[in-house]
Parts: C-alpha cells; structure tokens; sequence
C-alpha cells in the first residue's frame, strides 16, 4: 500500500481559513526580532501564514493580524515583498 505523505493543516491570519501548509506563505519572528519570509519553511522563531492571495495580504495587514500573531512589527519593506511575490 503505497505511502502518503501527510500535509500539516495551518491558519492563514488574513482570511482565518484553514489550508494546507505547502499553500501557505510563512512568516517568521527569528530569535535576533526580525520579522522575514520563511521559504524552508523550518526557520527557529514564532511563525505565522498567509495565503498567496492579495486580498488575504491585504485583510492581514488591515486586521494587523501579522503583527498580533508574530508578536512584533512588520516592516513596510516586508508587506512590499509580499505584495510583488504575489
């Protein structure tokens, strides 16, 4: 019987949603406070997730729910990133 692999279920912070964490983008709080895009996806720090979808980007940073979940301030240069990546 062949083997199949199990995909972590995640909140995105924009939209509340429940998804898969390969459809997440995260973001991560390291030890050093900086906030930054986590591509590994196995960053050390507090972690949150975002849908690559505008309008999820765009409730999260309306809500401030970036900055609630990861416990600290998002810079502008970081929403920009988001906003182009996606």
């Amino acid at each position: 019987m062949p083997s199949l692999r199990h995909d972590p279920v995640r909140t995105c912070v924009g939209c509340r949603e429940e998804a898969g964490k390969r459809g997440l983008i995260r973001l991560v709080r390291g030890p050093d406070g900086i906030v930054r895009r986590d591509p590994t996806g196995r960053a050390h720090g507090r972690g949150a997730y975002v849908h690559d979808d505008p309008a999820c980007l765009e409730l999260a940073r309306k809500r401030r729910a970036l900055q609630r979940a990861l416990k600290s301030e998002v810079p502008d240069a970081l929403w920009e990133d988001l906003t182009t990546a996606v």
